[in-house]
């Protein structure tokens, strides 16, 4: 197997029929650790949506059982994308997920907006720090997997293609992306359990936030409040990522495919779990 195995494989796939088989390659298969990275920072964005950060604040979830809800929220994506979208597996996560959503007064604009940044996020950080970009038939499939999960979901106005997805997330950050301090609550408690990932670990819990916040951008920051990075901070930051993109571009393709539930950073269930006891069980605000 030479490095491109998988990008041929993809090549001879239909993203309009085939989504999920290409969707579980590119995150299992050749992007591993990128798409964990940039679906956690997809989920990161969207505390600075003070209607979600406050949401957030408020259940103290994300405040007070971190390292849970970041471990309930990957093993539930982690199902379905394991097991497919149609299977028994996969829709007992998508119904765990529903429950969850039900229970609160979410709206439909905030919903679709998470769903957009799931989309676009690993699109964008791939484009940057990838070993190679995403093709188009790969845009396709993700927002095609994600439209197809979205309508599971019962979410309206699904956008139909990436640059919708991306063009919508714009937009929605532009006219809502705000200060709140339960948002600000969440993203502290969020950084801080990253510093405790390897091999974060090994460094100050400072330098690994603010290497975070050098991956950044502006409008994320200000949201926050949080201080811009020096220009330096960014080229440092921008600059480790690129070159580990290098690095990765000449190692061997992954043989066998790599999901969260397998990941270090995942520690809240030792000795196993099952989906339906996964995340919360509020009484639902609406039938």
């Amino acid at each position: 197997m030479d490095r491109n195995h998988w990008a041929r494989h993809i090549a001879r796939l239909d993203p309009e029929t085939e989504y999920e088989q290409i969707y579980r390659i590119i995150v299992t298969h050749e992007f591993p650790w990128d798409m964990n990275q940039s679906l956690s920072f997809a989920l990161y964005r969207t505390y600075a949506v003070p209607s979600i950060g406050r949401l957030l604040g408020h259940t103290a979830e994300f405040t007070e059982r971190t390292q849970k809800r970041y471990d309930d929220t990957a093993l539930i994506l982690d199902t379905v994308l394991e097991h497919g979208l149609a299977s028994p597996e996969g829709r007992a996560a998508i119904r765990r997920m529903n429950q969850m959503h039900g229970a609160y007064p979410i709206s439909d604009d905030d919903k679709r907006y998470v769903l957009c940044t799931f989309v676009t996020s690993p699109v964008r950080w791939i484009g940057s720090y990838g070993w190679r970009p995403l093709t188009e038939a790969e845009k396709t499939a993700s927002a095609n997997y994600y439209r197809a999960l979205g309508q599971l979901m019962g979410i309206k106005d699904i956008p139909a293609t990436h640059q919708e997805f991306a063009a919508f997330l714009d937009r929605y950050e532009a006219e809502n992306f705000g200060f709140d301090a339960g948002g600000l609550a969440v993203s502290e408690a969020t950084l801080k359990l990253m510093a405790t990932f390897g091999p974060n670990r090994f460094a100050p819990r400072a330098a690994v936030t603010r290497f975070a916040k050098a991956l950044m951008d502006d409008p994320l920051l200000d949201a926050f409040r949080y201080r811009r990075p020096a220009r330096w901070e960014r080229t440092l930051a921008t600059g480790a990522l690129r070159l580990r993109g290098r690095v990765v571009r000449r190692l061997p393709p992954r043989r066998e495919p790599l999901f969260a539930r397998q990941l270090p950073n995942i520690r809240s269930y030792p000795d196993g779990y099952k989906v339906a006891d996964l995340g919360t069980f509020p009484q639902p605000s609406a039938p």
